[in-house]
């Protein structure tokens, strides 16, 4: 049977108007869902890269990779899911503390290597980067303490070693 798994897939393309909204387009169009997005420019300013994720089957994943490389806009795509790579997500994270709650928080974020970086009378705000899991292990590890606002960039994706997602016949206009 062909079950739904999570894809992390990463691209490069053009960085201009419209190029997004294309592809989320495509997604759209075809019934694809993406659970989370992260763009932001690279060293070319004519570039940016890509990272979002999915959940589909593998047939359709494959189907998915083709249709976005396709796009006019694209000039790489690659699922980095089945190979090794790195992933990483960042947390900004306020949360109500009593003054009873904030050792128990310190202590969370020494154990979870997050760091706190802004403090008032009654809250605290906490960074942590990592693998999702350990975002999700951090959340569920506050227990009752009250979470006031939380913001997630969503993944990151890029290829262990010497694998890297190139820049490849750049169509021209």
């Amino acid at each position: 049977m062909n079950e739904d798994k999570r894809h992390i897939v990463s691209l490069l393309v053009e960085n201009e108007f419209g190029s997004l909204s294309r592809i989320a387009g495509l997604f759209s169009a075809r019934g694809y869902n993406i659970h989370c997005l992260s763009v932001a420019p690279t060293s070319d300013d004519s570039i940016s890269r890509m990272t979002l994720v999915t959940y589909c089957t593998d047939a359709k994943s494959s189907q998915l990779m083709k249709q976005l490389d396709k796009l006019v806009d694209v000039i790489n795509v690659k699922d980095l899911t089945d190979e090794t790579h790195i992933e990483r997500e960042m947390l900004l994270l306020k949360v109500k503390s009593t003054l009873k709650q904030r050792d128990e928080l310190k202590r969370l974020t020494d154990i979870f290597r997050a760091r706190i970086i802004d403090v008032t009378d009654t809250t605290y705000t906490i960074e942590l980067t990592g693998p999702t899991e350990k975002i999700l292990a951090f959340i569920d590890s506050l227990g009752k303490i009250k979470i006031v606002e939380q913001v997630r960039s969503g993944a990151l994706g890029i290829s262990r070693g010497s694998e890297s997602l190139e820049i490849k016949n750049r169509r021209t206009q």
